[in-house]
């Protein structure tokens, strides 16, 4: 085992608090120190999460985050605030960590977590603190731990309930694929984007997060290994539910398929399409050209009517996600419908029902509200 690293003076009056707590004190300090987190996202989870990860003296945090800041992160991503809007999540979030504790040595990644860099970049730390926001990336960040035998501490968040667990097969757990094996139908969950958030709902599942990292890396306490933490904001209650190995799971079952990063799941796009299901798409700039040489063009508008604030493009008919299997009618067979939502996903996904409908000629307007602002920014 690897010699622990001493304190400096300003640490020892920094962490005096730490270093009085049973469990923890010097050596459990030192340890900390010692330590590294992997955190993927510094998005709703991730803010809080790492604002006491660092804070607590973790000695070296890896962020994975390739996004800007959108002035609607700003109502739960506290990390993060107006004067960054437009810049680099990354950036953002490591000038706000250095403020909070200068000891801390941070790792920016600017990328996207894949299956081509999973496996180097969780195999540089101790733990991994998934903050994501969709299926493929959280099959991924528990394939890769699963393979590497590191912890990954899991969260998620919908409108007002929350989820923590921690998926360590190692340690004698489950793995993600035993509580959810497949990816579920595209668009049969919806994204934060779609259903809302509660802005404080993050706050309180990444610091459950960051507590069972820090549990883990003390090694005190009890991990939450096959129990999933359950929090209703509406009702003020925390219930357990029972999350069991399962002997056929493809990854940590007792006849496994899966040996690699790469497979189904890890590859399929955010909206759970996989690979071969890509979709027909537009990009702005081309999108504007022929708006502006006075095509009549048949443009769909899917988001919700409040978001509507954010911009809108050029003769876009609104009919929201929800209600478009109500007014198909409407919509001429033989024309191009080029669809559009704020990002992309939604549209996709109309795009595909509008296929499956006898909509041959549904296109996707790539990147959606935001791209075609930035275009005309």
């Amino acid at each position: 085992m690897p010699e622990l690293p001493t304190l400096s003076t300003d640490e020892v009056r920094r962490y005096a608090r730490h270093l009085s707590v049973p469990g923890v004190g010097e050596e459990g300090q030192r340890r900390l120190k010692g330590s590294s987190v992997l955190m993927i996202g510094t998005g709703g989870l991730g803010s809080p999460a790492a604002l006491y990860l660092a804070a607590a003296g973790i000695g070296r945090i890896g962020l994975i985050d390739p996004d800007t800041v959108d002035r609607s992160n700003l109502q739960r991503q506290i990390l993060h605030g107006e004067s960054w809007v437009g810049k680099s999540k990354l950036e953002s979030a490591a000038a706000r960590l250095r403020e909070v504790n200068p000891h801390v040595e941070l790792e920016l990644h600017s990328v996207r977590f894949t299956p081509e860099n999973a496996m180097d970049l969780v195999s540089r730390y101790d733990v991994v603190l998934d903050g994501c926001d969709n299926f493929p990336t959280r099959f991924l960040s528990n394939d890769a731990c699963f393979l590497l035998k590191k912890p990954c501490v899991y969260g998620s968040i919908f409108r007002f309930d929350g989820q923590v667990t921690v998926f360590a097969p190692h340690l004698g757990g489950p793995c993600y694929r035993c509580m959810l094996p497949s990816l579920p139908a595209p668009g049969s969950a919806p994204s934060c984007e779609e259903a809302g958030v509660l802005g404080v709902l993050p706050g309180v599942i990444g610091s459950l997060q960051a507590m069972e990292t820090i549990k883990l890396l003390l090694g005190i306490g009890e991990p939450p290994l096959g129990k999933l933490l359950c929090y209703d904001a509406l009702s003020t209650s925390f219930r357990s539910l029972r999350l069991r190995r399962d002997p056929a799971c493809r990854l940590c079952g007792d006849a496994p398929t899966i040996h690699s990063v790469s497979n189904h799941e890890t590859m399929a796009n955010p909206s759970c399409e996989v690979p071969g299901n890509e979709i027909p798409a537009i990009d702005v700039a081309e999108l504007s050209a022929r708006i502006n040489a006075g095509e009549d063009l048949f443009i769909i508008d899917v988001r919700q009517p409040e978001e509507e604030v954010e911009g809108t493009i050029p003769g876009a008919i609104l009919i929201p996600l929800a209600t478009l299997p109500e007014r198909l009618s409407e919509l001429p067979v033989d024309r191009e419908l080029l669809i559009h939502c704020r990002s992309g996903g939604r549209s996709g996904r109309a795009v595909q029902f509008l296929h499956e409908s006898g909509f041959p000629q549904a296109v996707n307007v790539a990147g959606g509200i935001n791209a075609w602002n930035a275009l005309k920014a």
